[in-house]
């Protein structure tokens, strides 16, 4: 499982199971998917990511500017979920859209906590 460093799960995520499993039928049908639910234009060659985490590898158009996936990048943390400044205003605006990063993201932070008690 790989969780972008907002608390989506990369691993469920459509467009990245496309990109891995080399389908062109899936993009086709993501980039349909998409297109209707973002009220603009995708196309299934921009169908392809390789997780949010990935150094280099191909991203959805949304990650190559991600205020989080910046941010995150240059505290150099592993999600949203070890940063000091949890959770950030741009956090909460996106846990409005996808409540699921919220969700993820206070599971890890609860998982750490139970690691670390004395």
């Amino acid at each position: 499982m790989m969780m972008a460093y907002c608390g989506l799960m990369c691993t469920d995520c459509p467009g990245y199971v496309a990109t891995q499993t080399d389908d062109d039928a899936e993009r086709a049908r993501v980039a349909v998917l998409w297109s209707q639910q973002h009220h603009t234009t995708f196309t299934p060659e921009e169908i392809n990511c390789d997780g949010c985490l990935s150094e280099g590898g191909r991203l959805l158009r949304h990650c190559h500017v991600c205020e989080i996936r910046r941010c995150a990048r240059e505290n150099q943390v592993v999600n949203c979920a070890d940063c000091g400044e949890y959770a950030c205003e741009s956090l909460k605006r996106y846990f409005s859209l996808a409540p699921i990063m919220k969700e993820n993201l206070e599971n890890t932070r609860k998982r750490a906590k139970e690691r670390f008690k004395p």
